[in-house]
């Protein structure tokens, strides 16, 4: 029992798939049916093809008990498994040139073996699938003799524990089936959206600190930017987004502000930038950016890509599996003959359905893609388990070697509490396997568990509620998407009180550190990739100036306030300080970026403009009582002037959905 489950970890029960896919573009090719001693066929049972103890394909057993698997000529061991039934290795099994060869097995309640023989057909010139007269080959083992009609069986003994019957598997919401007990699905109701199981961290603002008292202010780098795109999905839908799913940093993050490369030998460069505050003119609005080293694709170290696909039946909707299998086709058209990919599903059980495979092998790739199917509940902890593991059995040193998950973040089978799932990607991690995340659907959208998991990996995360959204992620962006270039990258402010009355973070409220953290090197923080930039922003209220919300503090019996030092009256606003590490680092180093000038520029960039139009949109989007003076009337203005000048279209974009906000939050005071 215990090897039978052990097995079922490794491949995926998956009821609905219409076939194994085929690995390769050859005619040579292994396939049969696995059934029990009575015909019934066993659906999702495991089949592992290895040559010298080395695993060359897998697959996994359709609704029909079928297997199917593209291999080249040889002689291989095939190892069957099921869970309740003693997992079956053939060894010395020949695989034909040119043919259609068939193994079929039958596992029994008994514990005798029968013979193994294959069956090797000519491929006729046309359907292929079916099969007519051959010669009958036997294997160099030595089995007991037995055979059954024109397949040949392999029989093998049942252990201890309950095998599971074929069943129809339940639709996936409540739905229909066709004839055949498949799940059908139906097209969303987009009209009507319901956004009740969806889950989100929640968010306390930062508050302003004064500058006397709290002159530090330390942060992890966030270079995420899945909000921005689940904002736009609600709004897009005729909805206002929950507070807690407007993470303002994010939705900063989202746009491209260009800046000059770093040319000093660090991975990224920092630019900073003093204007006045948009929402509250008394203020003063500080942008601190980084920009990360472009590296061509072309000099881009190999990848070791592991697709972990979430293929559960709260997958079936056509924003959900579908989007993901053309999303990853997008990312395959990227690769080059050096990279690898293997794909991992989970639903009821996890299971390997593509070998790592050579990124220009990219029909293989999308073949495999394009046979998967929705159906069963979410085993998301063994499927990130197998993940690891199919990741390190390829491992590439020196490589980008990194799990990319997609899924709506429904865990609801084995381990689904967000602390086991943290501690288990706590560990991988340091193995140099990041984790990439891509949310996808909605309704049951579980955003903060997969905020969660990116950070806790090494990684990042993205929502994908669209096909250009997932072409700006994995195409635009492949480079800073999958290409660390810097981890654990720490920022630290000392503020000036000189100059400084008191300050606020805008954002990055689940990326604050502790001032001690700063130098110390087993605390985590965000990753760069190759080409990203990050960009945060601190509203600064100048010295002489009441702290907006401050509560009042008695003063104190036995010590005096802090007082200045004589470097304060020299005009510095603040000093900045960066500790980083490289990919495979466990050591920081620190780079000491020149202090900033007090000065405030009457010309702001347009790089300050669009960061600071996008801050306000998500202070009103919050409701945020920081938000000042900020009015959607304001901002409609301020969005329309940057949209003139948008080669991308990002910027007109982000027009549009201030218009439709404004529309839903004030309809009356909204013009068309």
């Amino acid at each position: 029992m215990r090897t039978a489950l052990l097995m079922a970890s490794l491949l995926f029960v998956l009821a609905a798939f219409p076939s194994s896919p085929v690995w390769s573009q050859t005619n040579t090719v292994l396939t049969g049916k696995v059934t029990d001693e009575t015909g019934e066929e066993m659906i999702g049972a495991s089949v592992k093809i290895t040559q010298n103890n080395v695993l060359v394909r897998g697959a996994v057993t359709d609704y029909n008990g079928d297997y199917r698997i593209a291999l080249n000529p040889g002689t291989y061991d095939v190892e069957v498994s099921f869970t309740g039934y003693q997992t079956q290795i053939i060894k010395g099994v020949q695989v034909l040139d040119g043919k259609i060869n068939t193994l079929n097995v039958v596992f029994t309640e008994t514990t005798a073996l029968q013979e193994v023989t294959i069956v090797a057909y000519k491929v006729p010139l046309i359907q292929q699938d079916q099969t007519c007269s051959g010669q009958t080959i036997t294997t160099g083992s030595v089995w007991p003799a037995s055979t059954s009609g024109n397949g040949v069986n392999v029989r093998g003994s049942r252990s201890q524990g309950a095998k599971t019957k074929k069943q129809a598997p339940a639709p996936a919401s409540g739905g229909t089936v066709d004839k055949r007990g498949r799940p059908v699905r139906t097209p969303r109701d987009t009209t009507r959206p319901d956004f009740s199981a969806e889950q989100y961290n929640a968010i306390v603002e930062n508050p302003f600190l004064a500058a006397a008292g709290n002159p530090l202010s330390t942060f992890s780098i966030d270079v995420d930017a899945a909000s921005y795109a689940n904002v736009r999905r609600y709004l897009n839908q005729g909805s206002l987004p929950p507070a807690d799913a407007v993470r303002i940093e994010e939705m900063v993050n989202y746009f491209d502000y260009p800046y000059a490369p770093p040319t000093d030998g660090h991975p990224f460069a920092v630019y900073t930038e003093l204007a006045d505050c948009p929402w509250q003119p008394r203020h003063q609005l500080l942008m601190v950016s980084l920009q990360g080293q472009i590296i061509e694709t072309g000099q881009l170290p190999a990848s070791n890509l592991v697709f972990l696909i979430d293929v559960s039946g709260s997958m079936s909707e056509e924003d959900k599996l579908p989007l993901v299998i053309q999303s990853l086709e997008l990312l395959t058209d990227q690769l080059r003959p050096q990279d690898r990919v293997a794909i991992v599903v989970y639903a009821g059980a996890a299971g390997l359905v593509l070998p790592g495979t050579p990124g220009d092998q990219k029909a293989t790739i999308k073949k495999a893609l394009a046979e998967l199917r929705a159906g069963g509940s979410t085993a998301g902890g063994a499927g990130i388990q197998l993940a690891y593991n199919t990741a390190r059995g390829q491992f590439i040193p020196g490589g980008n070697n990194r799990v990319i998950l997609c899924t709506d973040g429904d865990f609801n089978v084995g381990i689904s509490q967000e602390n086991e799932l943290v501690a288990l990607i706590e560990k991988e991690r340091e193995s140099g396997i990041y984790l990439t995340v891509l949310g996808f659907g909605q309704g049951n959208y579980q955003d903060g568990k997969m905020q969660t998991l990116a950070d806790k990996g090494n990684g990042n995360h993205a929502y994908i509620d669209q096909l250009d959204e997932a072409r700006k992620v994995l195409v635009k962006e492949f480079g800073g998407t999958l290409f660390t270039i810097a981890k654990d990258v720490k920022l630290q402010l000392e503020f000036n009180p000189a100059q400084v009355a008191g300050y606020r973070l805008i954002g990055y409220e689940n990326r604050l550190l502790n001032k001690e953290d700063f130098n110390d090197d087993t605390k985590d923080a965000g990753e760069l990739g190759a080409g990203h930039r990050v960009t945060a922003l601190y509203e600064i209220v100048p010295a002489g100036q009441p702290l907006p919300y401050a509560a009042s503090v008695d003063s104190l019996k036995y010590q005096h306030p802090p007082l200045a030092s004589a470097t304060a009256a020299n005009g510095d606003l603040a000093t900045i300080k960066f500790r980083y590490k490289a990919p495979r680092g466990n050591q920081s180093s620190r780079l000491l970026q020149a202090t900033v000038s007090a000065k405030v520029t009457d010309k702001p960039s347009e790089n300050f403009r669009l960061a600071a139009g996008v801050a306000e949109f998500g202070l009103l989007l919050r409701g945020s009582r920081y938000k000042g003076e900020a009015s959607w009337t304001a901002l409609r203005k301020r969005s329309g002037e940057l949209a003139l000048a948008d080669a991308s279209g990002y910027r007109a974009e982000l027009a549009e959905l201030v218009v439709k906000a404004h529309r839903l939050a004030e309809p009356a005071t909204a013009t068309k």
